[in-house]
């Protein structure tokens, strides 16, 4: 199926590149279309779509015409298109569906995460306790869609050319109580496991770590091939998330992400002390 999310963060980044060469600015491109400067911020980040006449009239002015506006034209088609997780549009908000088409189209994914455990690292009865605390007033038929919407999305764990994922686990998620006891030692069990998978590292950033670099919220660094221009640094919110692509971001949050690493557990001391913790439950 036709990511139209893909899509149009590639017309984005093509017209945005287009743009620059020609020397013209985000506000002089508004002019042309008639729309404000933080439209085409918007467009140029792929979050949202283009009318084919305002491509027309943006491509004029960047002088991108005949065969080489074509491949574009495409890309606007297609990202006017419904994805797939457009079926679950009353249980995920339109910010989050967007990510989630990234993540699948993604060729490496680096996680920090320092409360709870990673989405699509999850089992079902920790995501069931989750959704239950967190949603008291969530039906069980939009509960059971919840977890459907996690468990599918970790079809990328097992799937044909899976990504390189990276996970940074923070000590306060692993020991985290959600659930009882049993699900959070299978929880931890399932952890181990996954960490097996050669796409697959897993490393704890625990309490005693060597360095003054810390972060207390989670972000998710997405890679999509060689091209680091296209690199997405996502980073949720209560009730928003950002998407940042600019440069000095992408570098800022690579350089937290190596420190971040360097400081954690390697990933066989990281699988040792959550096989203890596993053990310890169990007692």
């Amino acid at each position: 199926m036709v990511n139209p999310t893909i899509q149009r963060r590639r017309l984005g980044l093509a017209l945005k590149r287009a743009r620059e060469s020609a020397g013209k600015t985000q506000d002089e491109a508004a002019v042309v279309i008639d729309a404000a400067a933080s439209k085409i911020s918007r467009l140029e980040l792929g979050q949202s779509g283009i009318k084919l006449t305002d491509l027309k009239l943006l491509l004029d002015l960047y002088g991108v015409t005949g065969e080489e506006a074509e491949p574009l034209r495409e890309l606007a088609r297609a990202g006017r298109q419904r994805g797939r997780w457009s079926t679950y549009r009353n249980v995920v908000p339109d910010w989050f569906r967007q990510y989630l088409d990234l993540e699948g189209d993604a060729s490496e994914i680096r996680w920090y995460q320092p409360e709870v455990i990673p989405g699509i690292l999850q089992i079902e009865p920790y995501i069931r306790a989750m959704n239950v605390t967190a949603h008291p007033r969530l039906s069980s038929e939009d509960v059971d869609r919840q977890v459907a919407v996690r468990l599918d999305r970790q079809a990328i764990l097992r799937q044909d050319g899976a990504p390189d994922l990276s996970f940074i686990l923070s000590e306060s998620a692993l020991r985290r109580s959600i659930g009882d006891a049993a699900t959070m030692r299978s929880q931890l069990l399932h952890l181990t496991e996954v960490g097996k998978q050669p796409n697959v590292s897993l490393q704890v950033f625990p309490f005693d770590a060597q360095t003054y670099e810390t972060a207390s919220f989670n972000f998710i660094i997405l890679r999509f091939g060689d091209d680091a221009a296209s690199d997405v640094i996502y980073v949720e919110t209560f009730t928003d998330a950002d998407y940042l692509d600019r440069p000095d971001a992408v570098r800022a949050y690579t350089r937290l992400w190596d420190r971040l690493r360097a400081a954690a557990l390697g990933p066989v001391e990281s699988r040792k002390l959550i096989l203890r913790m596993a053990d310890d439950m169990k007692r």
